[in-house]
């Protein structure tokens, strides 16, 4: 796993949002232009959703072939396929629509429209993982709450202890809709390089309790680290309890 994390303090939600946006598209092409197919894991929440639109802005400027870039998520909503609550409708709508990714390369969660319930979705999500995924991801990116969740891993949740499952069903979930799949611990950790997303002072006290070394049961963001690098993009007002 990587040494220290590197945090990168921005002026403000926007500044951050147009940083790793820049960032993204930097990695990707350098990936590709190694011979790769670069695999990316994205996340869901507002400070995602502006960075999502900052790709669709710069994409074009860039040298990235989205027809040659895997994406996976990190969890999902397990709601109906057309839920404004789908992460995965999200990021159609802010970026994948508009830059060219290859349908067949978009590997989206389940939907309550795809799976009897959220544990075989989460199983079936685990099956495409295990046929499509590479041994590892070059970037996986991750918002965190303000209890210092990520993905759908709460604190003090059964699902942070599994680690014979790339993915889980994940029900009473603390935050709204209830029913979600997340990828575990092993999977998520399965990343070259791993960002936190973080706008807000909401969540500062959660930035600070996972740089602060915690534990994972009590600050889940404190157990994903990368292989070769952890990055914290915060805003000011996420950092100001550093």
């Amino acid at each position: 796993m990587s040494a220290t994390p590197r945090v990168e303090v921005h002026p403000d939600g926007a500044a951050l949002a147009t940083a790793v946006a820049g960032e993204l598209l930097t990695r990707l092409a350098d990936a590709q232009a190694a011979g790769g197919v670069p695999q990316i894991v994205l996340t869901g929440g507002t400070i995602a959703e502006d960075i999502h639109r900052e790709v669709a802005r710069l994409s074009p400027a860039s040298e990235v072939d989205w027809a040659q870039v895997v994406v996976w998520w990190g969890d999902e909503r397990f709601v109906a396929p057309d839920s404004p609550d789908r992460n995965a409708g999200q990021a159609r709508a802010a970026f994948l629509d508009a830059v060219g990714v290859d349908p067949a390369r978009v590997h989206e969660m389940p939907s309550t429209a795809d799976a009897a319930d959220v544990d075989a979705g989460a199983a079936g999500y685990a099956a495409v993982l295990s046929d499509h995924g590479g041994s590892e991801f070059d970037v996986v990116m991750l918002g965190i709450g303000p209890d210092g969740h990520i993905a759908s891993l709460f604190p003090g949740f059964a699902q942070l202890d599994v680690a014979d499952r790339a993915a889980v069903g994940v029900t009473g979930s603390p935050k709204p809709p209830p029913e979600r799949i997340s990828l575990t611990f092993p999977v998520l950790n399965r990343a070259r390089s791993v960002w936190f997303l973080v706008s807000g002072d909401g969540k500062a006290a959660a930035v600070a309790s996972a740089l602060g070394g915690a534990d994972l049961h009590d600050t889940p963001a404190a157990g994903v680290t990368g292989h070769d690098e952890t990055i914290w993009f915060l805003d000011r007002a996420a950092a100001s309890r550093l």
